[in-house]
């Protein structure tokens, strides 16, 4: 009899540990415990009515070739055009062997990815670009002025003691003011000046207006093997039906070998063995009962804060520092229209000519609203109705128990329903046909 193994969280760390070992073949007992009734953690993805919903916007794409083949495993690579490919004569990478997602629902989409800010009613490329588009809707003396402030931060460096100081010392003062300073204390509810540098290194991948340069002047003169930071790829895969999907398939795998998976079990302590070097159990309450579980081997994906405080015997200073611990949470508003009121000005062909992008990222201090996700882009079986209607995801960060997070889900569609249409997104509430509510707990550690 092999070893039992005792692993917390179906989200992708959690499941994908379960497969793995169950893979080995080498007798593991293996059972996952998962707080919700579904799979994914922040990865999950949400059916309302027959319409689709991304938590966060999940991009797939790695330079890791055991990742990618890993991938492919769980949801191979189409082979034929998606439903919008057809419609607009859209030409995509296929793979030789990859499976019609018009008949089959366990395929990976190979997709266009636009992502652009919204700030003062005007769309700007993001990553930041320097296109004729920019300059224009920055206009001359915005221009004079990023370009006077991005010369001055070339010459003078701040010390890199802050997030702020960061970007400034990447982009300038004044297009961080433009483009970072809002959606950063937006996001995290705490200014740029009060967060660790290393977040930022994280988060932008390298990226810099030096960079932006370089990977400009590698497209003009068709330079080989040029490098392009993460935050500058143009295609990345996405499962059909979300990311979701990809957990649920391992779910069923995982299953198939014989694991076992306890949904609604939330983890509530962990027990060290009577020899006091190690953990040998675990509680977790289902059904208004605990329950107990013995194992050889215990894994954990839940949250740091949450897996300390469970545990007995831990010293008192380690126990305050993992209760200060901060996280972000999350939730997003789906809303339903008929078609958005931005007009398609780019050169990407979309279906019923809506903007092209998978997210928005809106910088406006009017709102709080953080992004605008557009789930026809991400992949058009996200959406029940793609061809006469838009489903799109309005994000929120807020703090558990705040007064977002605990308003009631009719007026919270509603103060977003409200934003969307300061924001130039709809016309008027008429427009909108559905809503649906999520709420995500510690969906962001938060770097402070």
């Amino acid at each position: 009899m092999g070893k039992k193994v005792l692993i917390i969280g179906a989200g992708p760390a959690g499941l994908t540990a379960a497969y793995e070992l169950l893979k080995l073949r080498e007798g593991y007992e293996v059972t996952v415990f998962e707080e919700s009734d579904s799979f994914g953690g922040i990865s999950k993805t949400v059916d309302h009515n027959g319409n689709r919903m991304d938590m966060g916007g999940h991009r797939f794409f790695s330079k890791v070739p055991e990742v990618n083949e890993w991938w492919d495993s769980m949801l191979p690579r189409q082979g034929a055009k998606a439903k919008d490919d057809i419609i607009l004569d859209r030409e995509v990478p296929l793979s030789s062997k990859g499976p019609d997602p018009e008949s089959t629902d366990r395929v990976m989409l190979s997709r266009h990815r636009v992502s652009r800010i919204l700030f003062q009613n005007r769309f700007f490329d993001y990553p930041v670009s320097l296109s004729l588009s920019t300059l224009k809707n920055m206009g001359l003396i915005n221009t004079i002025k990023v370009g006077s402030s991005y010369i001055a931060s070339v010459f003078h460096k701040l010390p890199e003691d802050n997030l702020e100081n960061f970007y400034i010392n990447r982009f300038g003062r004044k297009l961080y003011g433009m483009f970072f300073e809002y959606y950063t204390e937006n996001l995290w509810g705490r200014h740029p000046s009060e967060i660790d540098a290393s977040w930022g290194e994280q988060r932008v991948k390298g990226l810099s207006i030096s960079a932006v340069l370089r990977d400009i002047f590698g497209k003009v003169f068709n330079k080989k093997d040029r490098k392009v930071e993460t935050s500058l790829i143009e295609q990345f895969s996405y499962p059909k039906l979300g990311p979701g999907q990809l957990c649920d398939i391992t779910a069923d795998e995982i299953e198939k070998l014989g694991g076992r998976i306890i949904k609604n079990a939330r983890v509530t302590g962990l027990h060290k063995a009577e020899d006091g070097k190690s953990i040998d159990s675990l509680t977790y309450e289902r059904d208004n009962s605990e329950v107990v579980e013995k194992g050889d081997v215990i894994i954990s994906s839940m949250p740091i804060k949450d897996l300390v405080s469970g545990m007995n015997d831990v010293p008192e200073d380690i126990l305050r520092i993992a209760k200060g611990l901060p996280y972000r949470d999350y939730m997003t508003v789906g809303v339903l229209v008929k078609r958005l009121k931005l007009e398609n000005r780019t050169k990407t062909k979309t279906v019923g000519n809506i903007v092209p992008d998978c997210w928005i990222y809106v910088q406006d201090r009017r709102v709080k609203m953080g992004r605008v996700q557009i789930f026809n882009n991400w992949s058009p079986y996200m959406v029940k109705d793609p061809l006469h209607t838009v489903w799109v995801g309005l994000e929120y960060f807020v703090q558990e128990n705040d007064r977002f997070w605990t308003m009631d889900d009719r007026d919270f569609s509603d103060f977003a329903i409200n934003e969307m249409i300061s924001l130039g997104l709809i016309d008027s509430r008429n427009e909108v046909l559905d809503t649906h509510v999520e709420r995500v707990k510690k969906a962001y550690p938060a770097y402070f």
